[in-house]
């Protein structure tokens, strides 16, 4: 389990967990807002397969209070630089600050692990909410792109900070 800490907007602990035999089920079955499937998958069970099958990310579960209400998952490049990518936050869930402390966690996790340098994510243009929030936690656009996605990126030091910095 990671937690360092972070509540969302219901005053509920967020933590991240690997996805094992009592939890994937639950995971798998999460699910954005309608309006949401053009930028995300429409279950977090493909990303689960992506994990899975191709073994370059890793899945884990948000939980809020030990309760599923999203996915996320992460990989690591060659060059350092660690990877969020897949995070859907069950529609039911959205707006209460699930996905910001989700995302906060998993960047000081991944921040200040061994050899971290910068975190790196991709999203689509036209997805406002995911570019307001990424923006807002410090990961600028890096003038790369990933298909169709916008690659925005932090530096390992600044996104500790921004982990580090009290819950809204």
């Amino acid at each position: 389990m990671i937690d360092f800490g972070r509540l969302d907007g219901r005053g509920r602990r967020i933590s991240l967990h690997e996805v094992h035999d009592e939890n994937w089920r639950a995971v798998a079955d999460v699910a954005p807002l309608d309006g949401q499937r053009r930028f995300v998958a429409a279950l977090a069970a493909r990303y689960l397969l992506l994990s899975t099958r191709e073994q370059v990310w890793r899945s884990l579960a948000v939980c809020a209070d030990g309760t599923v209400t999203g996915h996320v998952m992460w990989g690591r490049d060659e060059d350092g630089s660690h990877w969020i990518g897949g995070m859907v936050v069950d529609g039911a869930e959205q707006g209460r600050g699930v996905g910001r402390a989700a995302l906060l966690t998993l960047m000081a996790w991944l921040a200040g692990g061994d050899g971290c340098r910068e975190l790196r994510l991709a999203y689509h243009p036209e997805n406002t909410a995911a570019h307001h929030l990424y923006t807002s936690l410090g990961f600028r656009p890096t003038g790369e792109t990933e298909g169709d996605e916008v690659v925005a990126a932090v530096p390992a030091e600044t996104a500790l900070a921004a982990a580090r910095e009290p819950s809204d």
